[in-house]
């Protein structure tokens, strides 16, 4: 009689499985598309940071050198001296990454640029010109 009343339970019924995966299927459907589009706006603020680090880098190049870097400089001279900069009081940046955009590419400037003095920009992710959501581009105007 005791062997009766006494019953082990080992594990879960196949229902019970069954009810604990569609409730967590049906988490990821919801929550997934508002984690991918939060990280894909993350990427997009960070370069509109970067882009306005890099700006005032420039800014501070250009109160050293007198000029802004050249194009054969690239914005490479604000992590390393050119040889054609002797008042280089750099570095202006802490290191190359901050010169890559958060889609790995380098982001670009135009001396003088388009909108303002100097122009510092990303393309997005797509890495042309336009573009909405991820691959709009991003610049310091």
């Amino acid at each position: 009689m005791k062997n009766t009343k006494k019953r082990a339970k080992n594990g879960f019924t196949l229902l019970e499985l069954l009810v604990v995966l569609s409730i967590m299927g049906l988490l990821a459907a919801i929550v997934g598309p508002q984690v991918i589009k939060y990280l894909g706006s993350s990427r997009s603020g960070t370069a509109q940071v970067q882009v306005k680090n890099i700006a005032a880098s420039l800014q501070l190049f250009r109160l050293d050198a007198g000029r802004y870097p050249t194009a054969q400089e690239g914005l490479e001279a604000l992590v390393k001296q050119p040889a054609t900069v002797p008042n280089w009081n750099g570095p202006y940046l802490p290191d190359a990454t901050a010169i890559t955009d958060p889609w790995g590419k380098p982001y670009r400037f135009l001396t003088p640029g388009k909108h303002s003095e100097v122009d510092v920009f990303t393309l997005g992710s797509d890495g042309a010109e336009g573009g909405t959501g991820e691959a709009r581009d991003v610049g310091n105007w």
